[in-house]
């Protein structure tokens, strides 16, 4: 046995299975074409939808160890366990399935073959679904005459995602064991109707029926109750599926509660009983009496029922329906004034229409039952008990009280009033009145409900728009209502009277009260806003956030509310920018003064908090702020002015540069030059933010003047742009002074063949600039030490005739101011010259230079057209000065310099130098 020559096959239960959370779950698998011995072990592992690639051992027919942690409490309680079909067969049962347990699951056979050939192991995927089935019956107790019918619905619904069908089943217990019970009639999964063994032959002739009333109702009816039916019912639903290997599957069951069901045997019971739709009547009203007999089988029994009032026959109807009124009786029901029948063969009705005084009294209502409709003798009779009828006479005094549930409102709420008619024998009108607080004149209609329930409304009133649309409703209670849906102001206060008014045949009385209510103005009603921040000074890039805390007197989240925030920029413009303003309807309306704010501006809102938090402060979002608060009437668009505004304090917000740490080098020091020379003055910066940039302007104070002004040479903003002072800013000076970055924090100024005119102390000073948010900053400078430069003068000296001289000329016309050398200059030199305008005790100015190439600047360009130097002979610098203007007065000097060429190609370097005496020019006016 179990030994086979083909190759070994395993099969498992064919996927994708679905199964309801919490049931009991079985999956077969069997092994067939193996060698060895007739009983295969298996082991079943599973591979969870999280770790697809991962098996996880569950259960082994073979090792106990086998489980992974997770599954081992499970197999130990038998939750998981396998059962053994036969020896090449098995199932895996899960007792309860849960969630976890959904994945695809793998039987495997350990090999008994001489050689592997073949299958070990199959698979198949199993999901896991929620239990959508319901089956629901209201627990009754019923007692049945034999005969009688008995219902019995069933609620039975599922709402599962796969496509399944139900089964729905009716099943009666008797005794105390489950095994007594028995199937009644069931519905298949098939829709076919399937009856028990012990009610085949009542399903066959109709006695016994199940029917689908609804989408989710079964009902059960058995037309005529047996003994044998006595005991408990209930109604069990499936849900059923149909698995890939085309077999239906039930994958979940549910019982209803259970209707205990006593059914009794027939006897000869009469019963009698006797109801007024209302007993409590005023003329002119409707009396109706029913009259119920309670006999088992009763539609095959004949029943004559006699009507008394006051022991007195009233009216009599026999088996077959037959009416027969009494004398005094028989011409009101001529005019239609009285009716009875037989609706049934249990029912009968009197009505009498238009009650007098002389229909008071206790009706009774006499059954007597014959064997034939035609027999006078009875085979037994009761008489109902007796049930006492008052009719009121007209003009019965008629009760009226007024209340409201909204004694105090706000404006725009809404007033509820109230108006409760008691004691009325017939229908009622109500009329609806107002009379303001403090109102002399007469009162207001509201509005008036007549008795037929038309409704009308008063002339100060039928605008909807004005107050809402007013409602006059009336509750079967007989309370009247009357709703205003929106009141306007205090004026809605004051005295609401109501007044009802009964009639009847030409009669009719009025009953009248009032109710006072108090309408308050939201204006007199402490609106308040309080603006605070946390901090009032803000660094540049930080966030600040201001709160306007509001409160009122009633209540802020049931009314209409809008929220604007102020801004008033620093320096004050005079008046409040409105930088944002959130509307009743949550629409957010920016302002456009300050439309920066929009992009970083975050705006929040928690019960009467409002809060607005301002992201990566600038300079721009200095100032001062408010909030204002406005709020509208309850109950009406936010349209038009509000009904009350409040506005905070201002609070101010400073936002503050962060604080420089520049330090630069203060120590003075001096350099000494000769003539024609290059020379650099270095300005070192000690310490500063990282991430800074720097401006560097370099300064000369002349010497040997002591209060000279600095003459700014030239500035390298923090971008390397260049800018050169005024007596710097030929091309010649530009090409001499040069502004260098040494390293990231050395600054050099170069100066190319120094000549005396460049004397003086140098500094720069150091601007210390900084990217904040939207721009550079400048955040502050600092001035380095003075750098003395000396003119070292050479040995061999010039000299110039030593002549001081007063010259006067008329202006327009030229003059000639006398420069000349004394001797000879040295063989191959060459000489340059300046004259200047001015003396060092004051600002020197120079006007033109001649320099040893020949070449000539005139760092003044206006006067280049009036300036002339004459060379007669080699040692005459004289200057004319062509067109004298009235400015050109003063002082005047020329300095003469000879320069000589070290080697071929080397630069010229100075040898000696001389200056001329001053010359006082003056100009005589035309």
């Amino acid at each position: 046995a179990g030994l086979s020559t083909g190759q070994r096959v395993v099969t498992v239960q064919k996927g994708p299975l679905y199964r309801v959370r919490g049931s009991h779950v079985t999956l077969w698998c069997k092994v067939s074409g193996y060698q060895g011995p007739a009983e295969q072990n298996f082991q079943w592992s599973i591979y969870l939808p999280s770790a697809p690639e991962r098996e996880v051992q569950i259960v082994s027919t073979v090792d106990p160890s086998f489980p992974y942690a997770i599954y081992t409490q499970r197999v130990r309680s038998r939750g998981i366990y396998v059962e053994r079909v036969q020896g090449d067969a098995v199932l895996l049962h899960i007792t309860e399935l849960q969630d976890r347990d959904a994945g695809e699951y793998e039987c495997h056979t350990p090999n008994t073959d001489e050689r592997y050939f073949g299958s070990y192991s199959a698979k198949t995927n199993l999901s896991v679904i929620a239990d959508t089935l319901s089956a629901s019956m209201v627990p009754q107790v019923l007692t049945r005459a034999e005969g009688d019918a008995v219902e019995l619905t069933c609620e039975v619904s599922q709402s599962t995602a796969q496509h399944t069908h139900l089964s729905v089943g009716w099943y009666h217990l008797q005794g105390a064991g489950e095994s007594s019970t028995k199937e009644v009639l069931t519905l298949s999964k098939d829709f076919v109707l399937r009856p028990g063994p012990s009610y085949a032959q009542r399903f066959l002739a109709g006695d016994v029926q199940l029917n689908k009333v609804g989408n989710t109702t079964y009902k059960l009816s058995i037309r005529e109750a047996e003994p044998s039916d006595q005991g408990q019912l209930y109604c069990e639903a499936a849900e059923w599926i149909e698995d890939p290997d085309e077999t239906w599957k039930d994958i979940s069951r549910k019982q209803t509660g259970r209707t205990l069901l006593t059914v009794t045997s027939q006897g000869r019971d009469l019963s009698v009983d006797i109801a007024a739709a209302e007993s409590s009547l005023s003329e002119g009203d409707t009396l109706q009496l029913n009259c119920m007999v309670g006999a088992q089988k009763s539609s095959n029994r004949h029943f004559q029922v006699l009507w008394l009032l006051n022991g007195v026959e009233v009216a009599g109807i026999d088996p077959h329906g037959v009416l027969v009124w009494e004398e005094e009786y028989e011409e009101r029901a001529k005019l239609g004034q009285l009716r009875a029948f037989k609706p049934s063969n249990v029912v009968y009705v009197l009505t009498i229409y238009e009650v007098g005084l002389k229909d008071n009294g206790t009706y009774h209502c006499a059954v007597s039952e014959v064997k034939t409709p035609g027999d006078f003798h009875s085979i037994q009779t009761n008489l109902s008990s007796g049930i006492q009828v008052k009719v009121k006479p007209i003009g019965y005094h008629m009760h009226l009280s007024v209340s409201t549930r909204t004694p105090q409102v706000m404006a725009g709420d809404a007033l509820i009033l109230l108006c409760e008619v008691r004691g009325a024998t017939s229908p009622v009108s109500v009329q609806w009145w107002h009379l303001p607080p403090q109102h002399l004149g007469p009162r207001v209609l509201v509005a008036t409900m007549e008795q037929d329930g038309t409704l009308s409304l008063g002339s100060a009133y039928q605008d909807s728009g004005t107050r809402g649309s007013l409602r006059l409703e009336k509750e079967s209670s007989g309370t009247f209502t009357l709703v205003i849906p929106n009141t306007l102001d205090e004026g809605d206060g004051g005295r609401y009277a109501c007044k009802a008014t009964e009639q009847s045949r030409d009669q009719s009385w009025t009953e009248e009260g009032e109710t006072t209510v108090t309408v308050s103005s939201m204006a007199g009603l402490g609106l308040h806003a309080v603006l605070r921040s946390r901090i009032a000074t803000i660094r540049y890039g930080q966030s600040f956030e201001l709160v306007c805390q509001v409160s009122a007197n009633y209540t802020l989240e049931q009314v209409p509310v809008s929220m604007g925030w102020l801004f008033q920029p620093s320096p004050p413009t005079g008046h409040y920018h409105e930088l944002v303003r959130v509307l009743p309807s949550g629409t957010v309306a920016w302002g456009t003064t300050q439309p920066h704010f929009q992009g970083k501006a975050q705006l929040t809102k928690v019960a009467t908090s409002f809060r607005l938090r301002i992201h990566n402060a600038v300079a721009a979002d200095e100032g001062t702020y408010q909030c204002e608060v406005e709020v509208w009437r309850r109950n009406t668009r936010p349209l038009g002015q509000p009904a009350a505004t409040a506005r905070s304090n201002a609070v101010g917000i400073k936002v503050m540069l962060p604080e420089s740490k520049l330090q630069v080098t203060t120590k003075e020091s001096s350099v000494e030059i000769a003539g024609g020379a290059d020379t650099a003055i270095e300005c070192r910066i000690v310490f500063a933010q990282n991430n800074s940039q720097f401006a560097i302007t370099w300064y000369l104070l002349p010497l040997p003047l002591v209060d000279a002004t600095p003459l700014q040479i030239v500035r390298a903003d923090y971008s390397g742009v260049l800018e050169y002072g005024a007596e710097f800013s030929s091309p010649a000076q530009k090409s001499r002074f040069l502004s260098q970055r040494v390293s990231s924090n050395v600054f050099g100024l170069q100066i190319l063949s120094v000549n005396p005119r460049d004397r003086g102390r140098y500094y720069c000073v150091v601007e210390e600039w900084l990217w904040l948010v939207d721009g550079w900053y400048k955040l502050g400078e600092g001035a380095s030490g003075r750098t003395t430069l000396e003119f070292k003068l050479p040995e061999h000296r010039l000299q110039l005739e030593k002549t001081n001289c007063s010259v006067s000329v008329r202006e327009g016309e030229e003059v000639t101011l006398c420069c000349l050398l004394q001797g000879a200059h040295l063989p191959a030199t060459r000489l340059s010259a300046t004259w200047f305008r001015g003396k060092e005790s004051s600002h020197v100015r120079p006007l033109l230079t001649l320099h040893h190439d020949g070449t000539i600047d005139y760092p003044l360009e206006s006067l280049a057209g009036r300036l002339h130097l004459r060379r007669p002979t080699a040692g005459d610098f004289s200057l004319t000065l062509h067109g004298v203007e009235q400015g050109d007065a003063g002082v005047y000097q020329c300095q003469v310099q000879e320069w000589q060429q070290q080697s071929e190609g080397k630069h010229w370097t100075l040898q000696a130098l001389a200056h001329s005496e001053y010359i006082q020019l003056a100009t005589i006016p035309p």
